[in-house]
């Protein structure tokens, strides 16, 4: 279970871009007379949420570091399981080194590189299960961070103004993005704050082809670097908790190591 909050977990700063628009312009694709009111309000809600994680700050960061805790669920239910994490992400990829001790040692790395997904431990350098791979993809492709870099720039894209909904006890702006493939990523945004509290969307199980949920609620923001970030984020598979995410400490835009997100280096390390 903790396996599933590891890859790619957002800090909704993460999908910087090297054509993030300048200051004072237009986020998404330019408004047009022809659009109705529903995407009118759902494009402002989305500029105004951008504005408040931090405007052209969060657009431009190049790449973020993050520590805490990850917590699993099983149904629902507290396992008990717990890990340390490391994580260094840029927009395309991410790594999350991990130990269940107490120290700061770290036990094994995941790498996750484009459409790549790799683990290095004692045993050395192994593909990550195609299954878990693909979630980490999904969950990529479904990311706040992709919706505004992304989506909100294509113009088939429609955007949707679906009203006001309860997220956590909040009052929230309920937004859905509904891409030319009919694949959607739907975001509950604050009310009062415009931050973004709740991120869904669905896929199909290609063997049993049923329909799957897959939530991310964010909580306990606080301003790092100017940037507005959740330190609680929990993850829901079809309405049951899958895993919590608390972090301890975030930072951006750091100094990566060169070999940062190379596999086959961390696993020479490992084996010297």
């Amino acid at each position: 279970m903790i396996a599933a909050l590891l890859p790619f977990g957002s800090t909704l700063a993460l999908r910087a871009q090297a054509d993030a628009p300048p200051l004072n312009s237009t986020i998404a694709a330019p408004t047009t007379a022809q659009e109705d009111s529903s995407t009118k309000k759902a494009r402002a809600a989305l500029d105004a949420m951008v504005v408040a994680l931090g405007g052209n700050q969060w657009l431009n960061v190049q790449n973020s570091y993050v520590e805490g805790r990850i917590a699993g669920f099983f149904q629902g239910k507290p396992t008990g399981a717990t890990v340390r994490y490391w994580d260094w992400r840029t927009p395309d990829a991410e790594r999350i080194d991990l130990t269940e001790g107490k120290t700061d040692k770290h036990n094994w790395t995941q790498i996750y590189i484009g459409r790549n997904c790799w683990e290095v431990t004692f045993r050395g350098k192994l593909p990550i299960p195609k299954e878990q791979c693909a979630e980490a993809i999904r969950r990529h492709d479904h990311s706040i961070e992709t919706a505004v870099s992304v989506w909100m720039k294509n113009p088939t894209t429609v955007l949707m103004y679906e009203g006001q909904s309860l997220a956590e006890r909040h009052l929230a702006q309920q937004v859905t993005l509904l891409n030319a493939d009919n694949d959607s990523i739907t975001i509950q945004i604050d009310a009062m704050t415009h931050l973004p509290l709740r991120r869904t969307y669905y896929w199909r199980d290609p063997l049993y082809k049923d329909k799957n949920e897959e939530t991310e609620e964010y909580d306990d923001y606080h301003s790092i670097d100017g940037i507005q970030t959740p330190f609680t984020i929990t993850r829901l598979h079809n309405g049951d908790m899958t895993a919590q995410r608390f972090l301890f400490k975030a930072s951006y835009n750091v100094t990566l190591p060169p070999d940062a997100f190379d596999a086959d280096a961390e696993a020479a390390r490992i084996h010297k």
